[in-house]
């Protein structure tokens, strides 16, 4: 038997067109160097139909690929729902991938237009010229555009965001697309090889919105205004604009200004509730407030979710003491990216409370997880059995683009790469990665990458990286180096090396000269043994920090 009920489609438009009438006088507030500027949510639904109308006469007509070069404002919020809501595929660029990256990564999204915001014009500039599947640059805000025009290859346009919307209908007839349709793509941070694509459905962000807003998760209303330093450009922000627009909650979005100044500034100025953010920021911004805090008024925020890496006890207990509740999630670009959330069971005692708090948390109700070990088989749920995470569900992805890496994906499930057990009650604890991959400040840095780096350098015969605990950035790296006989180097002259071949965020503080790097049976290096003689205080480490 089947069901009376419609197969109406789930499809992006429809949020807008919700959010912009229902909750037409929620906020998008958007910092700037005076302070702020406000948008509500009728005039976003405005401005979106105007976008729609302008990339329409630049062509998009159908599934091409709109990449945003963007910071967190309203401009690109309004991008995020016109341009699957016209049908084409929104392509959020990392910004702070390296610049191979990002040429890789808009040539494999097949990007015809990007548009860039005017603080950014100077670094797209230099990349232009290696984007040939443009036609079209949009600039957002007042910029001096003749370099970006002169660097420009023939045929590509440039355009003021500003002068492209004037005179633009406010209304668009948005078209029904098929729900599976892809409505957005974001790419892994390419720790190893080239970055892996995932595209997102307009189902799978719909459903994705809708879950983000129920209480055991973000728990947003109308009544909320959301501070979003989570970019943009990495996992749609973490769903939160969809959220937004379906639950009226305003939007706090600070833009470029994330250092903890003039991101307390905006705090203290937009009043926000709630946020979203990295370890990093939240960690910054308790140290600002510890230090100076006559300059700091957090008095507005109640509770802030942390994700990107693992909240440290020191930082909740921090956040404790200001009377802000840290709430820990998890997730990845391949879960989009909510994957698990941590709120104790009601009537857990404070003690046991905290503790379920520094776990990843419960799986929202349409996500399936299992454990298994390397033979593949199941693990049970008893809070002692390790294994790596596996999931499944509506907003999780099935594949990468183009077919790579097929081997993370085994009989309909998504292999995350990560380690770790579950309570019988539901809760996520990681306790490992299956790779070594270091997870500093949200950001992904391949040990491998550096050790390959380092071990170009003639003084050096072996390196090993590994990922050590650090207080600000959840984990840094520590470079093991072993010397070439009757070479010398120092630390210094090695970080000078590395910071031409990789981002200098990435570049190693701490630094430890061995005789040999410890090696398993079958040859490879033993980072579990590197890390345990550092843990042990075993290596002779200098911290450059």
């Amino acid at each position: 038997m089947r069901s009376t009920m419609m197969e109406t489609p789930l499809q992006i438009h429809r949020l807008l067109e919700h959010g912009s009438r229902l909750h037409a006088d929620s906020q998008l507030v958007t910092a700037t160097e005076d302070g702020s500027r406000t948008t509500t949510f009728a005039e976003a639904g405005r401005q979106a139909a105007g976008l729609a109308h302008a990339l329409r006469a630049l062509g998009i007509d159908g599934d091409q690929r709109v990449g945003t070069f963007m910071w967190n404002n309203a401009e690109h919020v309004v991008t995020y729902l016109a341009v699957p809501a016209m049908g084409a595929v929104l392509h959020p660029i990392n910004i702070r991938l390296p610049g191979q990256q990002i040429v890789y990564t808009v040539a494999d999204a097949d990007d015809q237009v990007v548009i860039v915001d005017n603080s950014l014009v100077p670094g797209f500039t230099e990349l232009l010229p290696h984007l040939p599947t443009l036609c079209h640059v949009v600039v957002n805000g007042p910029a001096d555009l003749s370099p970006l025009r002169a660097a420009a290859p023939d045929g590509v346009q440039v355009h003021e965001w500003d002068t492209l919307l004037e005179g633009r209908p406010t209304t668009f007839e948005w078209p029904d697309v098929d729900e599976n349709d892809a409505a957005a793509i974001n790419y892994t941070s390419g720790t190893t090889g080239d970055p892996r694509g995932v595209a997102f459905s307009h189902r799978s962000v719909v459903l994705h919105a809708l879950s983000v807003a129920v209480p055991d998760m973000f728990g947003l209303s109308a009544a909320d205004q959301l501070l979003v330093v989570v970019p943009q450009f990495h996992v749609l922000a973490w769903g939160t604009p969809y959220t937004a627009i379906v639950t009226g909650t305003s939007l706090a979005l600070p833009d470029r200004f994330l250092a903890p100044e003039p991101l307390a500034a905006f705090i203290a100025h937009a009043r926000p509730n709630r946020g979203a953010g990295v370890p990093t920021v939240w960690g910054g911004l308790a140290q600002l407030a510890a230090s100076a805090p006559e300059q700091v008024d957090l008095s507005s925020l109640e509770e802030l979710v942390v994700g990107g890496s693992a909240m440290s006890a020191s930082l909740m207990d921090t956040y404790d003491a200001l009377g802000i509740r840290l709430v820990h999630a998890w997730g990845m670009t391949e879960t989009s990216p909510l994957g698990a959330l941590s709120r104790p069971p009601v009537g857990a005692s404070a003690a046991d409370a905290r503790a379920y708090r520094l776990r990843q948390g419960t799986f929202p109700a349409l996500v399936e997880a299992r454990l298994t070990d390397p033979a593949d088989e199941e693990l049970p749920w008893d809070g002692e059995s390790v294994g790596e995470l596996e999931v499944r569900g509506p907003w999780i992805t099935g594949s990468y683009l183009g077919g790579h890496d097929t081997d993370r994906f085994h009989d309909g499930w998504l292999r995350t790469g990560d380690v770790g057990h579950v309570t019988p009650d539901g809760y996520l604890q990681l306790t490992d990665r299956v790779k070594d991959i270091i997870k500093s400040g949200g950001e992904w840095i391949s040990s491998v990458e550096l050790e390959g780096q380092l071990m170009a350098h003639t003084a050096v015969a072996e390196a090993s990286v590994v990922g050590v605990p650090d207080e600000t950035w959840g984990e840094r790296p520590l470079a093991t180096v072993v010397l070439e006989r009757g070479q010398s180097v120092t630390p210094e002259e090695l970080r000078a090396f590395l910071a031409d071949r990789v981002p200098r965020w990435q570049l190693p503080e701490r630094w430890a000269f061995i005789e040999e790097v410890p090696k398993t049976s079958v040859g490879k290096f033993d980072k579990k043994a590197l890390r345990a003689a550092y843990a042990d205080g075993e290596l002779d480490v200098t911290d450059q920090r």
